[in-house]
């Protein structure tokens, strides 16, 4: 009614005209709110800057009112939606403006991504290769990513873009029975190995003439399987993040004699815990075989003792917890599914590493207790002059840096400053890699 009272033209030419002019302002209108919408949210990608400050925006995640996740070069993360996340989006770049660093434009960084395919023990693995954009450049170093015991996919993740973001080449691939990969999950070091093993040769081939060195990043469970892996394979270097020198039994063991520290048990406390992962160990050894029987005498002797619901490790307190009868009947599907290398012999195969190690440690890791790591890395560090050792203080699993919360759990509030730095430029050989509140194990 308005345009027609207002133009005052016959109803043709009005409705011709409002049709005309009702398009041209929805399209308009429509325009203004998708681009403020779109630019009001951080978009998907990695921006940086020349002064050491990168941000990988990633990982849309179910609700869209929660936007995207993010991680920042100095370890910090969190959502894009969030009020008190340290910089705000502009259109096609990013400006950082918090207490931390100072104001400063981040501009979008260029990857080039290939999705690719490779064959290991007879299955199908999926891969990316992620390498930084521009001209060919063949002293770039190359990573291949040997993740964690998660089952997730692994392609796509963060802390592969902010490696390639750095100028190194990245190839990430989902583990066998994850993701786009093909197989069954499995904890087989042997077999895990294999797979790095062959994505290592695959991206040799995939990438050539546009590196100069290649090597392995494992974290957490992959400090198990890269070394391994190095060994079977032409490797120019391994780093290792909050990994383990020590077999599957003892991080279970160390991990309960840890909760039990914290919660000021006594000594005799801690022989008994002792005396559990003994009888659990000799039962997975033999594939529950033999040591039920045991465990179900040390469940009756100890059922008193105030450590009984409290100390869990791996798998020790879920068995003690557990009654005979189910654990005769499901107990091996539950805790020995998983082709597990239970005795894993770490440090002898770092004996056979040879070339350059980077070794970083996370000072007060729960899940991965770290004083039996240390002291092995130490003994090798003598016959090995290759290998470099780095422990961050205040951080937990993941070098996570954290919040000890009145009832003794823990919040992560931040990758601590320095890790990412540190694995990218010793990879790249700086001379003096950044550090950050690292300090090395002499």
């Amino acid at each position: 009614m308005f345009y027609q009272h207002l133009f005052k033209i016959s109803e043709y030419v009005w409705k011709y005209r409002f049709r005309k002019i009702n398009k041209l302002f929805s399209t308009t209108l429509l325009t203004t709110c998708l681009h403020s919408l779109v630019w009001a949210e951080c978009m998907p990608g990695v921006y940086g800057d020349d002064q050491h400050n990168v941000i990988v925006v990633s990982n849309s995640i179910e609700s869209p009112s929660a936007g995207f996740n993010y991680l920042m070069l100095d370890g910090r993360f969190g959502t894009t939606v969030s009020t008190s996340k340290p910089f705000h989006c502009n259109n096609n770049f990013i400006t950082l403006n918090d207490g931390e660093k100072a104001t400063s434009r981040l501009s979008p960084i260029s990857l080039i991504r290939t999705k690719t395919t490779f064959t290991s023990a007879e299955t199908i693995l999926t891969g990316e290769l992620v390498e930084p954009s521009g001209r060919i450049n063949e002293s770039r170093p190359l990573v291949v990513m040997v993740h964690g015991s998660e089952q997730s996919t692994a392609i796509g993740n963060s802390r592969a873009l902010l490696l390639a973001a750095l100028g190194i080449s990245v190839f990430v691939y989902d583990k066998r029975g994850t993701g786009q990969s093909n197989g069954i999950y499995t904890q087989n070091f042997e077999l895990l190995a294999e797979d790095a093993a062959a994505a290592m040769r695959h991206v040799r081939t995939l990438a050539a003439g546009r590196f100069s060195r290649v090597g392995y990043w494992g974290a957490s469970q992959g400090g198990w399987v890269a070394p391994l892996a190095a060994t079977r394979s032409h490797a120019d270097f391994v780093v290792v993040g909050y990994g383990l020198v020590a077999s599957p039994i003892e991080e279970d063991l160390d991990q309960m004699i840890l909760e039990a520290q914290q919660q000021k048990f006594s000594t005799e406390h801690l022989n008994q815990i002792h005396h559990l992962s003994t009888v659990t160990a000799k039962v997975l050894r033999t594939h529950f075989t033999e040591g039920l029987k045991e465990l179900e005498t040390l469940r009756k002797q100890y059922k008193t003792q105030p450590w009984i619901n409290s100390i869990n490790g791996e798998y020790s307190g879920a068995m003690l917890r557990m009654s005979n009868a189910d654990l005769n009947r499901i107990g091996r599907a539950i805790f020995d599914n998983l082709e597990l290398s239970w005795d894993y012999e770490s440090s002898l195969v770092l004996e056979k590493v040879r070339v350059p190690l980077l070794w970083v440690a996370a000072e007060n890791d729960r899940e991965a207790p770290s004083n039996r790591t240390l002291q092995r890395l130490a003994k090798l560090k003598k016959n090995n002059v290759s290998l470099q050792v780095y422990i961050f203080p205040n951080t937990d699993h993941g070098m996570y840096e954290y919040t000890e919360i009145s009832d003794g759990s823990r919040q992560f509030n931040r990758v601590t400053d320095g890790y990412f730095r540190l694995v990218a430029e010793w990879i790249q050989e700086n001379k003096k890699p950044f550090t950050g509140k690292a300090y090395s194990l002499n």
